[in-house]
């Protein structure tokens, strides 16, 4: 089979090689605003998990059991990530990125509201966590399906050598997602006061409700990508994307997998578990809010600024350097956010999630989308990334919190994040297969699919 598409998205299909378009402006804002949607509603219930949920859904742990059962529900999120990178992964493989993540959107955010409308364990029992736990999966299954998808709209509309910054638009939307629930969580402890803790925490998440609205009225407005529409043309093949994947991708899930654990490991430890336990030290929870907004703002512009690097020096570098700068800082930014001093933990949010995280995801969409041929980019880089997320921020805290109650406790936090962060850097320096720099075309089919069609 021939391919249908030249690597330069201009060649013989008459598209834009410029960004700043209509058309190009309207699905990267679909991409950053669809993704800053899900995450506000992802990361509610992270922050709820550190200053609120111990006290209201397992009142009868103690305090530092409550923490970690929190946490606990918090990596069931996290693991059904890549679950939803296979469901929606296989739908927006065979039927469409668009639909695909207009259909995230809305489980989303039913499920967010449904969460800030939950009844406490005291009036309802252990019916209450069994509840959050089940609500707190559907989100990650959401949420697993989003970030596929919206870097692919961004991916797979533009040209070669604005990819990187492009794709950044995806990422860049979790943190800005990121700094709207932190103030809005912000704002309710200052409005509400002692009733924070009681109703004022609820508000955040039922306004997720007209956020949707939003989304969906921008997501509806954008076109399907030129990558999937060629993908239609070649074949009408039924099949299971996901066996494909298994089957001839395994070492591209890997290497996503592994090249990402370092940003979801750094942002576990800095915005999770970094505030429960500034928290737990006594420090003002606005106060803390308010700085972890202002480092999502930082992290949304270096991310920006990473991506924009990436395209003039590859993905593959800008990654590399990026984790190097988290193996480096990681042991001396841990003993910052353990030293229960709001300054020094202020310090560390700033430069572990402002300036480590934005500099890893800057290039990371770009780089993992680039692993995977067309027909099954949604599954296999749902699958890598989303896996990252399972381990690195859904593990991570529970192993953090326990690790810190050992003797010399923060040095085996620091060690840990140090040595995800050298993983990553090692396995960018080293995979090279079709990565951006050596990219195989966005329209480009598996050799699967090829084979399928040849015989057609």
């Amino acid at each position: 089979m021939t391919k249908t598409h030249h690597d330069n998205p201009a060649s013989g299909s008459g598209r834009q090689v410029s960004l700043n378009t209509a058309e190009m402006r309207r699905i990267l804002g679909s991409s950053f605003i669809g993704s800053a949607i899900e995450f506000y509603d992802f990361i509610l219930y992270a922050t709820a998990s550190s200053i609120v949920f111990p006290k209201l859904f397992f009142t009868d742990l103690g305090p530092g059991l409550g923490l970690v059962a929190a946490f606990a529900t918090l990596a069931a999120g996290y693991f059904a990530r890549p679950l939803g990178g296979v469901i929606f992964g296989h739908f927006g493989d065979r039927y469409g990125r668009k639909k695909a993540l207009v259909v995230s959107m809305l489980v989303m955010g039913g499920v967010t509201v449904a969460i800030g409308l939950m009844p406490a364990t005291a009036k309802i029992g252990i019916i209450a966590p069994v509840a959050l736990l089940i609500l707190r999966i559907l989100q990650g299954i959401a949420v697993g399906g989003e970030w596929g998808g919206a870097a692919l709209m961004a991916v797979e509309h533009a040209p070669k050598n604005r990819r990187g910054f492009a794709a950044a638009f995806a990422n860049a939307g979790g943190p800005a997602g990121a700094v709207l629930a932190t103030l809005v969580l912000s704002l309710m402890t200052v409005l509400t006061g002692s009733q924070f803790a009681v109703w004022g925490w609820r508000i955040p998440f039922v306004l997720s409700a007209l956020l949707i609205v939003v989304g969906l009225v921008v997501r509806l407005k954008v076109s399907e990508t030129p990558a999937f529409q060629a993908l239609q043309k070649a074949s009408d093949e039924r099949r299971m994307p996901i066996v494909d994947v298994l089957r001839n991708h395994r070492g591209a899930v890997m290497a996503a997998l592994l090249v990402t654990i370092s940003v979801y490991t750094t942002q576990a430890i800095v915005t999770v578990w970094g505030v429960a336990m500034a928290v737990e030290a006594g420090e003002d929870k606005t106060a803390i809010l308010n700085w972890k907004a202002t480092a999502a703002v930082v992290t949304v512009i270096v991310t920006f600024a990473s991506a924009r690097v990436s395209d003039r020096v590859g993905q593959r570098r800008a990654l590399v350097f990026g984790c190097s700068v988290a193996a480096v800082s990681a042991i001396p930014l841990t003993f910052m956010i353990g030293s229960g001093s709001l300054g020094h933990y202020a310090v560390a949010i700033m430069l572990g999630n402002g300036v480590v995280q934005g500099l890893i995801y800057g290039p990371i969409a770009a780089y993992v989308t680039s692993l995977f041929p067309a027909d099954v980019r949604y599954t296999g880089a749902s699958i890598g990334y989303q896996g990252a997320a399972a381990l690195g921020a859904g593990v991570t805290p529970v192993v953090a919190s326990a690790l810190v109650l050992l003797p010399g406790g923060l040095l085996w936090v620091g060690t840990a994040w140090a040595a995800m962060a050298v993983v990553s850097a090692t396995v960018a320096a080293r995979y090279r297969r079709h990565t951006v720099e050596e990219a195989a075309p966005v329209t480009e089919l598996s050799a699967a699919s090829t084979a399928i069609a040849a015989t057609r």
